[in-house]
């Protein structure tokens, strides 16, 4: 029972008047006694109609509160910060902080016994995980659903996939502006977050990986009945984790985050996720750093087939078992042990029955035996070198074999604007084998450290057909992009990182089988480019942007405010 509503019933008449108000407002809503006696559960609401992904919240919203009612709780919903990945500018990672710590505000302000988390895109689910951590009432997350998958031209196509593939072709002339309109029609099928193994899908995976969402939660499609059975399952279980105490330090333990990782690189799950799981296990007190992202890379084939790393979309991998398939063929490698928000272990999930998932073992390529995986190592690996002294990262599942070792030439921009005054010049000095670099595009340069990292390609080499080569940033990119892209080089170029350091026509040697980026240049020759160096004007000097620049942490920290770590 929420103390606020409580206190009053259970110490007498002459405390009745600490709730008076409380009481009499509810009431004038509509509720009584009987609803005030309940547990109450808040949902915690991200609905937005700037927030495709989230359209469909409200219909959700209204079964879970089925769920809690069926239980004996008492459902309010309460509105949060809503971050829509394509609308928000410049990026909606400047803002996942200020949506943790209003989800954190919330339910520790109000008289709320539990919550159940809604939320989808991108960087809503972390920053929901992040703030109830840190409030610490019993908490579950739902998650949205993904697209269903769209088609044209007889070819499926993946959000947002295919929209990096297809905008280069057409830059490229070998789409139509006719053809760029129907796949512009075609391309947002249903309600959801983006069908391919992108950001949300992975956080939603990752989610249900630390026991946080039933299982079986991330990869219903959107639109299909099934999520909304199971957002009434969500509802009951709820009141029940209540009932059970279980707050989310008593689910996020280490353990919890190791077998998140074994999944991350199952899945050829998002970059993104390196920043996120970090900024999350920091809220408990714990620490995650690179090194252990790398070695549970290193240890953990790639099992998922899904895009932007291999061949399906969402709608298979549910169609396959989703996320419990993908647990049972990892579970030599998982600490079974670990309780989930069911009040079950890992291991005794795994056994039970779930009436929102298809039986698995129906699409044997969309997740591969554990002996026979797509590839020995995970999607992901962490990079160190001279360029990156405390880490960066590539989705070496997605970039091209024949980079993975690569000497080249720098080619670099100093800006975002930088690079799209000269990127499609004719004039551009650039040849396949170059290697790009973007500086001053991390979370102080950005600011907010946007997904700029995969560089469009320059437009002479679309022209001669070519479709890849190495390139490096310190900003993230898409889980739904590919290429050969080396990401959050920490730390960052505006702090004074040695990318700052780096000229054209300087030599960039990148070694992903030995984990290594380096940029070839004599430390007498950095030492006097860093005596010389200059900061970047500040971005904001006022408001919340002035609160980030001022305490925003790195990369390798999960991008955090200082102050905001348990």
């Amino acid at each position: 029972m929420a103390d606020s509503f409580s206190r009053s019933t259970r110490t007498g008449l002459d405390a009745r008047r600490w709730g008076l108000t409380m009481r009499a407002w509810s009431k004038a809503s509509g509720f009584d006694d009987h609803d005030l006696a309940r547990p109450v559960i808040g949902i915690a609401q991200t609905w937005s109609e700037l927030n495709h992904c989230h359209i469909h919240f409200r219909e959700l919203a209204a079964a879970v509160k089925r769920g809690v009612w069926q239980a004996g709780g008492w459902p309010l919903e309460f509105p949060t910060i809503s971050l829509g990945e394509f609308h928000v500018s410049p990026t909606t990672m400047l803002y996942r902080n200020l949506l943790a710590m209003d989800t954190e505000e919330m339910i520790r302000a109000q008289p709320l016994d539990g919550v159940v988390l809604l939320a989808s895109c991108d960087k809503n689910i972390p920053a929901q995980l992040m703030g109830a951590a840190s409030a610490g009432k019993p908490a579950l997350m739902l998650t949205g659903g993904p697209m269903l998958t769209s088609r044209w031209n007889g070819q499926p196509l993946g959000a947002c996939t295919d929209c990096r593939r297809l905008t280069e072709e057409f830059r490229a002339g070998k789409i139509t502006p006719a053809q760029f309109e129907e796949i512009e029609n075609a391309l947002g099928r249903s309600t959801g977050h983006c069908m391919v193994m992108g950001t949300a899908s992975t956080m939603a995976s990752l989610v249900e990986a630390l026991g946080m969402a039933l299982p079986g939660t991330a990869a219903i499609p959107a639109p299909d009945s099934r999520r909304l059975r199971l957002a009434e399952a969500v509802g009951r279980q709820i009141v029940e984790v209540v009932r059970l105490g279980l707050t989310p330090q008593k689910i996020l333990t280490e353990r919890a985050f190791e077998n998140a990782l074994r999944v991350l690189m199952a899945i050829g799950g998002s970059t993104n996720a390196v920043v996120h799981l970090p900024a999350l296990a920091a809220r408990l007190g714990l620490h995650l750093p690179l090194e252990k992202v790398d070695a549970f890379s290193r240890t953990t084939p790639l099992l998922v087939n899904l895009r932007p790393s291999g061949k399906y979309h969402m709608e298979e991998l549910f169609e396959a078992g989703g996320i419990p398939a993908v647990l049972r063929e990892l579970a030599p490698l998982l600490h079974q042990d670990c309780l989930t928000i069911t009040g079950k272990t890992v291991g005794e999930n795994l056994d039970m029955p779930l009436p929102w998932s298809p039986r698995p073992g129906s699409m044997p390529d969309v997740i591969h035996p554990l002996n026979q995986p797509l590839s020995p190592e995970g999607g992901l690996a962490i990079l160190r070198g001279n360029l990156c002294p405390r880490g960066a990262v590539i989705k070496q599942s997605a970039a091209s074999p024949s980079l993975m070792r690569h000497r080249g030439r720098a080619v670099v921009f100093t800006s975002q604007d930088d690079l799209e005054a000269r990127i499609d010049s004719p004039d551009l000095d650039v040849r396949p084998d170059d290697v790009l670099v973007l500086q001053n595009v991390g979370p102080v340069g950005g600011p907010g450290m946007p997904e700029w990292g995969s560089i469009a390609m320059p437009r002479k080499l679309l022209d001669a057909g070519v479709r890849d080569m190495v390139r490096l940033s310190d900003a993230r990119m898409s889980g739904t992009a590919s290429g050969t892209v080396v990401l959050h080089i920490c730390p960052e170029a505006a702090v004074g990182g040695p990318l700052a350091l780096v000229r054209d026509g300087d030599t960039i040697e990148l070694d992903v089988p030995a984990r290594s980026l380096r940029v070839l240049q004599s430390e007498e020759e950095l030492s006097r480019r860093r005596a010389n160096w200059q900061p970047p004007p500040p971005k904001y000097t006022r408001g919340y942007g002035r609160l980030y620049l001022e305490h925003v942490l790195q990369a390798d920290e999960g991008c955090d405010f200082d102050f905001c770590r348990g």
